[in-house]
Order: C-alpha cells, then sequence, then structure tokens
C-alpha cells in the first residue's frame, strides 16, 4: 500500500472490531489493523477521509496502489462502484506500549432518510472492512482547533457532526480553563456528559424542529447568551455551513471578537450531500 498519498497522509486499511450505541442518534464505531501504526495525530478535532463500500462489496473500491493517481482513476469508477467517501473527525485513539496506535473510534449520525454512510453504520459490524485517508503526520493541516497560548477563555459551538471533535477538545484542555459551550443534538437522548478537567459550561440545544438552513435556533441562542469577561478569547465553531458561517458573523461583527480568533468548520450543508457540496466548492 502506497504512503506517498497526499503527503502527510495516507490510506489505511481497516476493518469494524466494535460497535456501541451513544444514543438515538449516534453511533460509536471501532476500528483496527496493521497500518494502523503508521497513524500519528495530536489534533482534537482531527478531520479524515472514510471510504465505505456498496451493498454487496467486502472491500471499499480504492485505488490506493497508484499513488498520487488514486484521486482521478477513483472519481473515473463507475457510481456503483466507485467507493463512497465521507469526512468524519476522529473521535478517539488507543495506542499500544510502545506508543503505536492500534485502534481509532469514528462517531456516527443516525438520520432518517438514511444516506450511505448512515446506512452503513447503523448496520456495522465486527469485521466490516473500509479504508481510511488519515494522518501519517502528528501534526498536520486537517487539524483546525488551535488556540493561542495566551486564551484565556474558550467559546465553542457544534452541532452532533461536530460532538466527537469538542468532545475530543474538552477531554484535552487543562485544568482551570474556562470553556463556554452550545451543543445542538437532534434529541435529548444524545447528550452526553464529557469527561473533563475543563472549567466548563455546557448550553444543550436539542430537536429538529426549528432547525433549518443558518439553524436559527442556534444564533438566536448566541444571540441571547451573556459570555463571561475576557480579554483574549478563542472561538470554534463548526457543524452546518449555513449556521456557521451566521455564528462567525455573530463573534466577529456584533461581539467584537478579533477574526484570527475565530476557527470555523463546515462540515456539511443543508440540503446536499457530500458530493453534491464538493462540487459546489
Amino acid at each position: 500500500m502506497s504512503t506517498a498519498v497526499a503527503a502527510p497522509f495516507r490510506f489505511f486499511s481497516l476493518r469494524v472490531v466494535r460497535t456501541r450505541r451513544l444514543g438515538p442518534s449516534l453511533v460509536r464505531v471501532g476500528f483496527a489493523g496493521e497500518d494502523l501504526r503508521h497513524f500519528l495525530s495530536d489534533g482534537c478535532d482531527q478531520s479524515l477521509s472514510l471510504f465505505l463500500p456498496h451493498p454487496g462489496q467486502e472491500v471499499p473500491a480504492v485505488p490506493y496502489e497508484l499513488g498520487d493517481g488514486w484521486w482521478e482513476a477513483w472519481r473515473q469508477l463507475p457510481d456503483d462502484v466507485r467507493a463512497v467517501m465521507r469526512s468524519y473527525t476522529l473521535r478517539g485513539l488507543r495506542r499500544d506500549d510502545r506508543g503505536n496506535t492500534v485502534e481509532i473510534d469514528i462517531d456516527f449520525v443516525l438520520h432518517t432518510p438514511a444516506g450511505p454512510a448512515s446506512a452503513w453504520a447503523a448496520e456495522a459490524a465486527a469485521g466490516d472492512r473500509v479504508v481510511l485517508l488519515g494522518p501519517a503526520i502528528a501534526d498536520n493541516r486537517a487539524i483546525r482547533f488551535r488556540p493561542p497560548e495566551d486564551t484565556d477563555l474558550v467559546v465553542l459551538w457544534g452541532d452532533e457532526t461536530a460532538l466527537p471533535a469538542v468532545s475530543a477538545i474538552l477531554e484535552a484542555l487543562p485544568a482551570g480553563q474556562r470553556v463556554r459551550a452550545w451543543l445542538e443534538v437532534p434529541d435529548a437522548g444524545d447528550i452526553q456528559d464529557p469527561a473533563t478537567e475543563a472549567d466548563v459550561e455546557i448550553t444543550w440545544l436539542t430537536g429538529h424542529q426549528t432547525r433549518g438552513e443558518g439553524s436559527p435556533m442556534a444564533l438566536a441562542a448566541l444571540q441571547a447568551a451573556q459570555l463571561p469577561d475576557s480579554e483574549r478569547p478563542y472561538v470554534w465553531i463548526a457543524g452546518e455551513s449555513g449556521c456557521v458561517k451566521a455564528l462567525r458573523r455573530h463573534f466577529v461583527h456584533e461581539r467584537g471578537i478579533d477574526r484570527r480568533r475565530v476557527t470555523f468548520v463546515g462540515y456539511w450543508r443543508y440540503g446536499m450531500n457530500e458530493e453534491e457540496l464538493r462540487a459546489a466548492e
């Protein structure tokens, strides 16, 4: 398997080792594989590209043996053969005594109607095979959460697609770090209790009834919120693209936070699947 693919990234051939339902809308899938000894990441919101098989396929069709030419060859495969590609965030990893990665976890959102990734995750079982495009260098450009050293307040917003990253961020923050977070999930049963030593206050927003493009529920909640006094805040926003853009404008223009201290990442766009979003971009 070639490792010289879009360095600092490479392909990993993985298999499912376990699944765990986290709530009505969330399932965690654990993956293992010998290739993972080359998987390196020191980030809390590490982005990954996951390739899934179509129903009836045992292995996703990804021509990674072509090295840097894999992308064009993959795009030219027939629609019903070409592996389904979706973007996800690393939820966690486990290392052996020598420091090599041996397992990783990815959390999937289950929704109706189910797209190909949601349908796959709902039925995932031990032994199922996938291909992952992930980091071979610990500090890489697919890590976005980078608060300046002088940060005195971390502000987070994310919907269910950003919950894995937010949970990892909270787990990594040091004791005493002030954090104010707003997290939006489809169902109250999806609410989690992230382990953290930071000084965290979380507001959970639940239900799809007021959701849509730009997520008016999230914007209304942030506009009404009183943030703690701070001189050097850092803001991280991730989730639906329309909502992310609206919240960034709120923090930069209405609250006057330096735009260089606001990180914003659109994970998906209302009314579009990933193929349509990539084409639009």
